[in-house]
């Protein structure tokens, strides 16, 4: 469980005046891409996608800030909607469309269909501006079968999918989807993700994800967490 609140104050001291209110770095969802994600939202319960929506669209954020050639208003709406195209899907089928060693290539390219279908109705209503809405749609559909980028808004979509996998909660998903320990999760994502980047930026950030997982499973650090 992540700690959101403090368990003690070993400096004794409040510091919080010296805490800027909106440092570099700490990202928020303006309000065009919240009521994207109200819409978006429902259709994202599968396979917990909902929350593994919301870290690849920081993932992205985070991309955009090293690619100022980039479309945020391409880039943002295409992450968040990428995946509710696996709502279509019978929930019992969709781990078996993505199961390492087999997969259903026919399932994923219906998730990417069906996704960019609904994401079309989902962007109309949102009033977003009209013409991003086919380059969007465009990289929905083919953000898991297309092996290559069409664009740098693309490769980002793709990156910050493939990313969230090196995240905590992404390897804490795939060890419940696989019935997998931590440490096998781990090289699974990691021989799925590290080399199989288009940006460097996600490359990096993929290996610092992949480095800190690896020294929590050392039998150094477990000494520690024991304590």
């Amino acid at each position: 469980m992540t700690k959101l609140l403090p368990s003690g104050n070993l400096f004794g001291h409040d510091v919080t005046a010296a805490i800027d209110a909106e440092p570099d770095g700490v990202l928020q969802l303006d309000e065009h891409l919240a009521l994207i994600w109200e819409q978006a939202a429902p259709l994202l319960t599968v396979r917990d996608n909902d929350a593994h929506t919301l870290y690849a669209v920081g993932l992205a954020q985070a991309m955009l800030a090293a690619h100022p050639e980039a479309d945020a208003g391409v880039v943002l709406p295409a992450i968040m909607l990428h995946d509710i195209g696996w709502s279509q899907i019978p929930p019992d089928e969709v781990l078996s469309a993505i199961a390492p060693g087999g997969g259903r290539p026919d399932l994923v390219l219906l998730h990417e269909k069906e996704g960019a279908r609904l994401a079309a109705g989902i962007l109309e209503g949102a009033g977003h501006t009209a013409e991003l809405i086919p380059r969007i749609l465009e990289i929905i559909d083919g953000h898991d079968s297309r092996k290559e980028a069409l664009s740098i808004e693309d490769a980002i979509v793709k990156d910050a999918d493939k990313t969230w996998r090196l995240s905590p909660h992404g390897l804490d998903t795939v060890m419940e989807w696989f019935g997998l320990d931590r440490g096998q999760a781990l090289r699974l994502c990691s021989q799925r993700v590290l080399g199989h980047l288009f940006t460097e930026e996600a490359e990096a950030m993929a290996r610092a994800l992949s480095a800190l997982e690896s020294a929590t499973l050392w039998p150094q650090r477990q000494v520690l967490l024991g304590r």
